[in-house]
């Protein structure tokens, strides 16, 4: 495989990778949004040591969905990155090509006089 397409099949995989944890983060967000409209609902006729029990509970998966929401999005954030430096080092790769090409040109004008 040529490095273009390396370049371009590891790009592919980078945004593949992206889409499918963004579709993790929404997915994960959708099932804590229901676990605290559930709380919600909840929270005003179960009352007692076990309602507690039970807000503690729901409260404890909140604040983990929060730190796996914030780790997908920190996921998200550094393949963002990635593809901002692969488009930067395509971009200088480019700049390389043109250059020697233009060099080329001139060797060649020369020869052909």
């Amino acid at each position: 495989m040529s490095t273009n397409g390396m370049l371009q099949s590891a790009e592919s995989a980078t945004r593949n990778g992206i889409q499918a944890l963004e579709m993790a983060f929404n997915g994960v967000l959708r099932c804590r949004q229901d676990v605290e409209a559930t709380r919600m609902n909840l929270a005003s006729g179960y009352g007692g040591a076990d309602g507690g029990r039970f807000q503690n509970v729901v409260v404890r998966w909140e604040e983990q969905a929060d730190i796996i929401l914030k780790n997908l999005e920190g996921m998200v954030d550094a393949l963002n990155e990635t593809l901002t430096q692969h488009g930067m080092a395509q971009g200088s790769s480019n700049e390389a090509i043109d250059q020697q090409f233009a060099a080329s040109e001139q060797v060649f004008d020369a020869l052909v006089g």
